[in-house]
């Protein structure tokens, strides 16, 4: 029962990352009445919260590695607060730093639970060896995803039943009820021994690989980033397919989670970076596809969402495992390292939302109105164009990895 108690604690944590990103610029911007550029701003600068607090987290766990089992419900308690209060309609002169206020302690839960999560691989691992690891990896990010489909289409589901104000207050509560009883059940894999080392430093991440990782992950979060922020308007607003934003998103991380497997068993045989240049140029080709949809194309979008979901399985499942490896392999005790690896990730989240969102609202795109060409024009460069360069940049830094860099 190890491995399903991971998968479940990945899922609690997983609608606190690109889920939120995909909500909360419709929520913030229609319920609470803030413009898409202050949701932009208020998300970037959240993260110069986490540029301090993420490594000091994983200094902690590794300080304290008999204290996870407690970090573990630290987290998931922060989330069950968190979620329904950040989905609380609300109204009034305090509004937007109430926002803040919610996301602060939100996004610090999450930082909590990922580095502990993402850290105590080696931990976690039924042995600390690179099959071990990427075994683990993918029951990991096989729960990633299934958190991520499930709170993705949550609030539709919600409003079919007949829930209010878009179903994000019975969203709300719904997550903070799954971290309650996530907190419950995955208490025993927080009890095996942690794997101690040596304490890293960047020459001695650099030694090991580890800053090469670092930056590729940040660049390579930047497409995704992107296209999750934008997802729920691109579909609505420039492709006009109404009611059809949910279904697509299953189709996407579904496609994400069948596609995990597969590249977890290719990267044994091959390797990671020669599975990597496979998986790559099929993000890039869905990117460019959707750049030039016409409206109401759902069939081919459909296709992109297979093609792109599958190449986001790969990034998930071998990179973090590709981190963990280098770590392990140099020594290194890994939360303090999964600590600057979980804030590189939501950095990379966080610039996507302050360079596009502004972006958006100077163009005059308004969230379900009639937008102007010039609006569906910035849209569409912002959610196919720029990912895709952003993604040939990130095949380049995989290209010049080396290839003794394996993990099997």
């Amino acid at each position: 029962m190890l491995y399903p108690r991971v998968s479940l604690y990945a899922l609690m944590l997983a609608a606190a990352g690109i889920p939120l990103y995909i909500h909360l610029p419709r929520f913030a911007s229609v319920d609470l009445g803030i413009g898409l550029g202050t949701i932009g701003t208020i998300l970037l600068m959240i993260r110069l919260v986490d540029l301090v607090q993420d490594p000091l987290i994983g200094w902690a766990i590794d300080r304290w590695p008999r204290a996870q089992r407690w970090f573990a419900v630290a987290a998931a308690t922060g989330l069950a607060i968190g979620f329904p209060l950040l989905f609380t309609p609300r109204s009034g002169p305090h509004v937007v730093s109430q926002l803040i206020a919610v996301l602060v302690l939100l996004f610090s839960a999450y930082s909590l639970g990922m580095i502990l999560l993402y850290g105590r691989s080696a931990t976690l691992a039924k042995a600390p060896t690179p099959d071990a690891l990427m075994t683990l990896a993918a029951f990991r990010e096989g729960g990633m995803l299934a958190g991520v489909v499930i709170a993705a289409i949550a609030p539709a589901l919600f409003v079919a039943l007949g829930a209010g104000a878009q179903g994000y207050p019975a969203f709300g509560l719904f997550l903070g009820g799954l971290a309650l009883v996530t907190a419950l059940v995955t208490q025993p894999i927080w009890r095996r021994p942690a794997i101690l080392g040596e304490r890293p430093s960047l020459a001695s991440l650099g030694q090991a690989g580890a800053l090469r990782l670092l930056a590729l992950a940040l660049i390579n979060s930047l497409p995704v980033a992107i296209t999750s922020t934008l997802f729920l308007f691109f579909v609505e607003d420039r492709l006009h397919l109404p009611g059809q934003a949910g279904p697509l998103l299953i189709l996407f991380f579904l496609s994400a989670g069948l596609s995990v497997p597969l590249w977890a068993g290719l990267s044994n045989r091959l390797g990671p970076k020669p599975t990597l240049l496979i998986a790559m140029p099929l993000a890039i080709l869905g990117f460019a596809g959707a750049a030039f949809l016409a409206s109401g194309d759902l069939g081919n979008f459909a296709l992109i969402c297979v093609a792109s979901g599958a190449a986001l399985g790969a990034d998930m499942v071998i990179l973090p495992a590709m981190f963990s490896v280098a770590l392990t392999r140099a020594g290194l005790k890994a939360s303090l390292a999964f600590g600057i690896w979980s804030f590189a990730g939501k950095l990379g989240l966080a610039l996507a939302a302050f360079a596009v969102l502004p972006v958006l609202e100077r163009s005059g795109f308004s969230p379900g109105a009639t937008n102007s060409d010039l609006a569906l024009n910035t849209l569409n460069i912002a959610y196919a164009v720029i990912p895709c360069i952003l993604k040939l940049g990130a095949l380049g830094m995989v290209l010049a990895l080396p290839t003794e860099e394996r993990t099997s």
